[in-house]
């Protein structure tokens, strides 16, 4: 290829295009802003394990697409693939826990290697909001309202819908997990080469695989939602009856995952049907802050 194109999966920003950017980005901020969240910038690269502890070891990013390097001193780091790690790191790192509940909003590029395609790129920029340090369902409820009033502030509300699921609490996860595994066993050759690894080390990850034949699997496979603790049905039953009180419509979805080990409780996706296979506009979901905190590396 030549030196003067640009890397694959990567695209100039022209001026037409810059400014639709810009157009997203402020209108997501001035909404974030109303909504009381702060804005904060993270640096583009980390310590690598910031990413491994945090986005867990079987995740996709972590084992395919992460951008990593070790510098000229020596210290192995990454190019950021998504942005919560990296604000989670700053709270951690800056002394900031004694202030929680915090709120944040951030926008910028992040780097993953994918195959490039329509609607994926090897850098792509991004918003996110993170809401740190409050329990309760209601977090999850401000959360997804408050991409609701972004996209309708985009005039995008009608020409997206929100599917939710919740993934539960821990409980439910070993209790889901053992049956998805006895299922999952019973089917092995029907499984994809990544996915036969995933059985042995996260088969939780197979949920989100791309696959089409582990997609016709996964189809067939018990619901998360039938193996829910009390607790756990009773988070995503106040979320959901939030939702209904605020007017925000969405449906269920019980085979939705997100592809990072650290949601727990409430995921969602705002999806627009009319870009086809990428169609996925927004998303994200709980994570609980304990546990990843757990997982960082020390300051």
């Amino acid at each position: 290829m030549s030196p003067l194109q640009p890397v694959r999966g990567t695209h100039d920003l022209l001026p037409d295009e810059a400014a639709r950017h810009r157009v997203v980005i402020e209108a997501a901020r001035a909404v974030a802003l109303r909504h009381g969240y702060r804005e904060m910038a993270t640096p583009i690269f980390e310590f690598s394990e910031v990413f491994r502890r945090s986005l867990g070891d079987t995740s996709d990013i972590v084992t395919k697409e992460m951008y990593t390097f070790t510098d000229k001193g020596g210290d192995e780091v990454t190019l950021r693939p998504e942005g919560t790690a990296g604000v989670a790191r700053a709270v951690v790192s800056n002394g900031l826990a004694h202030e929680l509940p915090l709120k944040f909003f951030y926008s910028g590029p992040m780097f993953r290697y994918e195959r490039p395609q329509k609607g994926r790129l090897r850098q792509f920029h991004q918003i996110g909001v993170e809401l740190l340090g409050v329990a309760e369902p209601f977090a999850d409820i401000e959360v997804i309202a408050l991409g609701a009033h972004i996209l309708a502030e985009l005039g995008l509300a009608g020409r997206t819908h929100l599917e939710l699921n919740t993934l539960g609490d821990a409980e439910s996860r070993g209790a889901y997990r053992k049956v998805l595994v006895d299922y999952l066993q019973g089917h092995r050759d029907r499984l994809s080469a990544d996915s036969l690894v995933r059985l042995e080390r996260n088969p939780l990850r197979i949920l989100d695989s791309k696959d089409a034949g582990d997609r016709r699997l996964i189809a067939e496979a018990p619901v998360y939602g039938d193996h829910l603790t009390d607790r756990a049905r009773a988070f995503f039953a106040t979320v959901t009856a939030g939702l209904d009180a605020i007017g925000v419509g969405y449906m269920v979805n019980p085979r939705l995952v997100r592809g990072l080990d650290y949601y727990c409780h409430t995921a969602f996706e705002f999806i627009a049907d009319e870009l086809g296979a990428q169609s996925t506009v927004m998303a994200g979901g709980r994570y609980d802050r304990d546990s990843w905190r757990s997982r960082l590396p020390s300051p």
